[in-house]
């Protein structure tokens, strides 16, 4: 690591100047504020800005400027690219940056970039509000908003960015400027979905819908011997499922506490999800996915729309090891199905997963220039989870997710969900596939707003020059 980007006295002026805190690498606190949720990454900036505000982001933004220091991004949440820190550089850290003031009569939520969905639905159910989110709580806003957003609410209420009404960001040359539809759109369209490539993103506000307190919802185990009928009856389910279904199957050992001692050790393959809509009504509409066989253990009921977005928050705690990849689906043929169970049997790690997400319903109800966002077309999102804890197992949990996503890509035009990029091996060449023609659109705000790429460390759009 380098200790020689700046001077001693730019560094104390540049601290002096910001309200939050600056961390350097003698400081006792350093290796926590460098440590972030994927045990894998292990990075050591030069310079840590733990901004308390918008003003300090901007200053940060300037200092990186001047210095020609490299610059990552941090909010709040998991991060599992570990492109929220970065080598001999600068961090413009936000996740102190928390605030979330819900307007109930506007049906709207200001949301700070820093805060996680638990912050943001703490504050909006307390009204019976809800914006979609993800399916982990403590998922960062700002990460899974840029990259489009696909949660519990999706196919009612659409994405995350679907639902945004305005942006607030610092750009590359630290102007603090507002997109929305109104005010400089094509900006607009591009932060929905197109990633964290335009600016430091420092507020959202989202458009909020009524959703619970409480919501039907299905969490069901099924053996995995059974994978195949059980994903050819959920193709089916689907066919004709109302927009208020959302779910998503995981299969893989699972080996959760809840579940009887003799069935640990047994692969296992399981929905969850919710309906978007009356809770007694929507038991009824959810019933055939808890009778596609006999089940494991059967925990779907009627419960408060905040347990729902934790139940799966034990399954990734802090510091353990993570690789995860995606690839959107024309369809699940049999063939897929197939293809899916042998690759959930030839998991390395018991805590790995292969997911098969549901999409469509409102999704496709915004055009596919409407916004960024590159995954509206597609049926089905596959995520593929190498989750694990001995860093000796490495190499085989991350080949077992690459060798399983060449495999699948015979079932797909090639195009990624960017939230679950991997890490940054692809590139250029994954983007340029994933958008398709709004590459270039892409490339040219990113000509407006940051033309040296200053905002590099991430899934990046490159300026033309």
């Amino acid at each position: 690591m380098s200790t020689d980007l700046v001077t001693d006295r730019e560094r104390r002026a540049f601290a002096e100047t910001l309200h939050g805190e600056l961390v350097v690498p003698s400081d006792p606190e350093y290796d926590d504020a460098r440590s972030v949720w994927n045990g894998m990454i292990d990075k050591r900036p030069a310079l840590i800005a733990r901004c308390a505000g918008v003003a300090d982001v901007a200053t940060a933004v300037a200092f990186a400027r001047e210095n020609d220091l490299l610059v990552s991004i941090r909010g709040g949440g998991h991060n599992v690219a570990g492109t929220a820190v970065c080598d001999d550089g600068l961090v413009i850290d936000l996740s102190e940056m928390t605030s979330v003031h819900v307007d109930p009569e506007r049906r709207t939520a200001w949301v700070q970039a820093g805060a996680t969905w638990a912050d943001v639905d703490h504050e909006s159910q307390f009204f019976g509000l809800a914006a979609p989110g993800g399916v982990v709580s403590d998922t960062g806003v700002a990460g899974l908003t840029l990259g489009g957003g696909i949660g519990h609410l999706r196919r009612k209420y659409g994405l995350s960015c679907d639902n945004l009404r305005s942006v607030e960001l610092v750009t590359a040359d630290g102007e603090y400027v507002t997109a929305s539809e109104d005010e400089r759109p094509d900006l607009f369209w591009a932060l929905r979905g197109g990633g964290g490539n335009f600016g430091v993103v420092t507020g959202f506000e989202f458009e909020l819908h009524p959703v619970g307190p409480e919501v039907a919802t299905v969490l069901v185990f099924y053996d995995a011997a059974n994978l195949p009928e059980i994903l050819a009856s959920y193709r089916e389910y689907a066919r004709t499922a109302p927009d208020e279904v959302s779910t998503l199957t995981f299969s893989g050992m699972l080996p959760d506490e809840e579940l009887s001692p003799d069935a640990v050790d047994v692969a296992k393959i399981a929905i969850i999800g919710c309906y978007a809509g009356p809770a007694e009504e929507g038991m009824d509409v959810l019933a055939p996915l808890r009778r596609f066989a006999d089940p494991i253990t059967d925990l779907s009921g009627v419960r408060p729309y905040e347990d729902l977005q934790t139940l799966l928050d034990e399954d990734y705690p802090d510091g353990m090891r993570y690789y995860w990849k995606s690839l959107y689906l024309d369809g699940i043929s049999d063939e897929a199905i197939e293809r899916i169970a042998s690759w959930t049997e030839a998991a390395p790690s018991p805590l790995s997963t292969i997911d098969v997400w549901h999409l469509s319903g409102a999704i496709t109800d915004v055009d596919v220039t409407e916004s960024a966002f590159a995954g509206r077309h597609a049926p089905y999102l596959l995520g593929v989870e190498a989750n694990w804890e001995d860093a000796d197992t490495d190499e085989e949990n991350v080949a077992w997710v690459r060798d399983c996503l060449d495999d699948m890509r015979q079932f797909s035009d090639g195009s990624v969900y960017l939230n679950f990029p991997g890490f940054l091996e692809e590139g250029d060449e994954m983007m340029r596939t994933t958008f398709g023609d709004a590459y270039e659109r892409l490339v040219a705000v990113k000509d407006e707003y940051d033309p040296t790429n200053l905002f590099r460390v991430n899934q990046n759009v490159k300026p033309s020059s």
